[in-house]
């Protein structure tokens, strides 16, 4: 389904990227619509899939006290969908996107400090059908687009 977006929908999005919780009376002044107006195009992106849920951001202080790392794995074939059934099951595990290239997945993890990275590694090394892993521990974030409050 293609669904068309005018410049309202597009700044509203962007609005509720930032803050999904920000009162429709806030959004709607912002915009210079009427709440009614606010309210109508918020149902009808949900209807159409162009917002499909909402969700928490975590914010600076948990951001600054975690240790990420980016995980390329390789997997032996026909184990891609156990793998990533495992990899499910771990909280740590915050994204997990197929990609291509050397590697056929990308893991971005979340842990408290190095040690419980080292041995989510050593744990995901032994999920059945893991062939190679490569990982790079993240050291601060350059550009973020994604909208974090402050």
């Amino acid at each position: 389904m293609s669904v068309s977006l005018d410049d309202t929908d597009r700044h509203l999005l962007s609005l509720l990227q930032t803050n999904a919780r920000e009162s429709v009376a806030t959004l709607a002044r912002r915009l210079g619509v009427a709440r009614t107006t606010i309210v109508a195009r918020i149902a009808r992106l949900e209807r159409n899939g162009v917002v499909a849920g909402y969700g928490v951001r975590l914010g600076k202080a948990v951001q600054a006290a975690s240790v990420r790392a980016y995980c390329s794995i390789s997997v032996r074939p026909k184990t891609g969908i156990a793998v990533i059934n495992a990899l499910a099951r771990l909280p740590e595990v915050e994204e997990v996107s197929a990609v291509s290239g050397a590697f056929d997945y990308l893991i971005l993890l979340r842990c408290d400090d190095t040690e419980q990275l080292d041995a989510l590694l050593d744990q995901i090394g032994l999920i059945e059908g893991v062939n190679v892993t490569q990982t790079s521990v993240v050291l601060s974030r350059k550009i973020d687009r994604r909208g974090a409050v402050a």
